[in-house]
């Protein structure tokens, strides 16, 4: 997506509203505030606008690094809302994953997959430990009514249901304070049982002992329904949303990087007016949003010089989520005959999971035979359209400490031998559980790029290179989060760290800034559309498959078959 041709010389040009970051986040607060008749303008450091939702491209195959499945996409559910609510919905597709099993777990050597209905996960759970079968049955209906209560917060109005509101998020409130461990334990004995249904924190990026119950239920009742996977990968989501601020006549420009945020002091206290661009350049607006992480926008494009003491305390303590390594690969070879389909893969030994995240967040990551744990994606079984008949795109992700890429941390973009080698050890390395999930796949790699916590840096500009923001552990959730409004007048946050991490989660949280920017709720800025529908197939069955849709597939594999006989 090429730099926006209408933004020029933006040198003492005013906005409404400045967004600081394209993540979906600041994409959502600018459609909601375009919306409303402000003039806006996006500024994106990247020479393309997504945040961790874009896609890129190696040699024609498609790759996006944050987006790997969404949940809650059906009718009445909160992701179809938000698209809807948006007025983007009828530009996007989702694919839904294998019903059946659109998360296969890989515990050593246990197996066990979830589906798509909870009833059935519900069955196949007593099936497989019918001692816990009691317990089963409690623990998720009680993951339902946490996910319940907690899509009612936001959509809380007037007297009655704010007063009301402790008795309808009774459970929310009751397990606020545990860990996933400590209430898992509660409820069950067998240590698998324990590990299958803790197998989804590598979607928050903490282990059993640290992670919030409360966020694991979020994340678990996010899945209830199943796994989507968006027609196009996350850049076909990008691409919606800015192509409705561009619709209101917002600007988005790319390869704009901001020196920091301009900060004027009155008699009232600070407050933030607008922004210095690397280049010298200033724009000015009513209202500054940061889609950046709060060490970012606080330390960096603020300094601490503008800061009360109390803010910089909560700087101070505020920890940010592990960072990852991440493999992507192109393969020519058919997957699906190793029993490869559209569902994930979390790979993990049989041990407390504990300790093997604290394995994975030892400094010297090419010590031992495999990573301590993977997550393996095929995004050609995702996404069928982008399949070309010969050549599957695979992403293979593992979490990391930042410090153990510090040998390298002040190079710029000419990485030195010894990096390149260091990335060549840790691919070698990804391949030797790869080998074991998709035997031979070594003898078929077509192209292979290794991103690491340098190129999250370099090109998300996420502290640390984390990626969910802060750590989403008790400390850094719920009402101990920051918050959209900041103690600086005219300055506000969206993104992972405010309201939730993940697409929907991000997505949701710039709808809320824009809320309190506009002096209206969330529902106010995403009503029902009857004109808007979010359109969903299966990943794995082409009967419903409409022509045009069809004729994509049919075209992206002729052109293979056009070169190959040239």
């Amino acid at each position: 997506m090429p730099t926006d041709t209408l933004s020029k010389d933006l040198n003492n040009k005013t906005f409404d509203t400045i967004i600081i970051g394209s993540g979906v986040g600041g994409l959502a607060a600018a459609i909601c505030l375009s919306r409303a008749g402000q003039k806006v303008l996006v500024l994106e450091q990247h020479d393309v606008p997504g945040g961790w939702c874009h896609s890129f491209y190696l040699n024609g195959h498609r790759f996006t690094p944050g987006v790997h499945y969404v949940g809650l996409v059906g009718n009445g559910l909160s992701t179809s809302e938000l698209y809807e609510g948006l007025g983007i919905a009828n530009d996007m597709v989702f694919y839904r994953q294998k019903p059946d099993s659109f998360e296969h777990c890989q515990i050593g050597d246990e197996r066990f997959d979830y589906p798509t209905d909870f009833k059935l996960f519900e069955d196949r759970l007593i099936q497989r430990f019918p001692d816990e079968r009691k317990n089963i049955v409690k623990y998720l209906k009680l993951i339902i009514n946490i996910g319940k209560q907690i899509g009612l917060l936001p959509k809380v109005k007037g007297f009655w249901q704010l007063i009301t509101i402790p008795f309808r998020t009774k459970h929310m409130g009751k397990y606020f304070p545990f860990s996933l461990k400590r209430v898992l334990g509660w409820y069950f004995k067998d240590p698998l049982l324990k590990r299958i249904l803790s197998i989804q924190f590598g979607n928050h990026g903490l282990p059993p002992e640290k992670a919030s119950f409360i966020m694991h239920a979020a994340i678990m009742y996010h899945y209830h329904v199943g796994g989507f996977y968006p027609m196009g990968g996350g850049g076909a989501i990008v691409k919606s949303m800015t192509n409705a601020i561009k619709a209101k006549n917002g600007i988005i420009k790319t390869s704009t990087a901001i020196k920091h945020i301009l900060i004027e002091t009155n008699g009232k206290g600070k407050k933030a007016t607008g922004v210095k661009l690397v280049n010298g350049e200033h724009i000015y607006a009513k209202y500054i949003i940061s889609n950046a992480d709060p060490a970012t926008t606080y330390l960096k494009l603020i300094g601490e010089n503008h800061l009360s003491n109390k803010l910089k305390k909560k700087l101070n303590k505020t920890e940010y989520s592990c960072t990852s390594l991440m493999l992507f690969l192109t393969v020519a070879m058919d997957v699906t005959k190793a029993g490869i389909d559209s569902g994930n893969i979390w790979r993990l030994p049989n041990e407390n999971m504990d300790d093997l995240f604290t394995d994975m967040q030892k400094n010297n990551i090419l010590e031992g035979e495999e990573f301590s744990g993977m997550f393996i994606s095929c995004t050609t079984l995702k996404d069928p359209i982008s399949f070309d008949g010969k050549h599957h795109t695979l992403e293979a992700i593992t979490y990391i400490n930042y410090d153990a890429f510090n040998d390298f941390h002040g190079e710029n973009t000419d990485r030195s031998e010894a990096y390149l080698k260091f990335k060549e050890q840790i691919i070698a390395k990804f391949f030797v559980t790869l080998e074991k999930v998709i035997p031979g796949i070594s003898n078929h790699v077509v192209q292979q790029e290794l991103g690491t916590p340098l190129t999250n840096k370099y090109y998300i500009h996420s502290t640390r290179g984390n990626v969910y923001g802060t750590e989403k552990s008790l400390k850094h959730i719920g009402p101990f989060a920051y918050k959209a409004k900041t103690e600086i007048e005219s300055l506000y946050m969206c993104g992972a760290s405010i309201v939730s991490h993940g697409i929907s989660g991000a997505s949701y949280s710039g709808v809320q800034t824009a809320a309190r920017i506009l002096g209206c709720r969330q529902d106010d800025l995403i009503k029902p559309s009857p004109d808007q529908h979010l359109r969903v197939f299966e990943a794995e069955n082409n009967s419903n498959y409409p022509d045009w849709m069809l004729k994509k597939i049919k075209m992206k594999r002729s052109k293979l078959e056009s070169r190959d006989l040239l």
